[in-house]
């Protein structure tokens, strides 16, 4: 019984770790280069949008993946 349980652990988790945190800053950096681009051209409104976007994508990751990062 003992052996059975042995061979169910993991070993090294370093890429899911790289993995949750690529998913969280991932799209809010991406999102705030696409800001930052069309704020500083002509569409200073669609920027402004993006900025809004990065930040409520951000505030969710941390919540979420952070939640997911604290069990390690």
């Amino acid at each position: 019984m003992i052996l059975n349980t042995i061979s169910l652990e993991g070993g090294n988790y370093d890429a899911i770790i790289y993995l949750i945190l690529l998913i969280l800053l991932g799209p809010p950096i991406f999102l705030a280069l696409i800001g930052v681009i069309l704020f500083k051209t002509q569409h200073r409104k669609a920027g402004k949008v993006f900025f809004i976007l990065a930040g409520i994508y951000l505030v969710v990751g941390l919540g979420i993946c952070g939640a997911l990062m604290v069990g390690f």
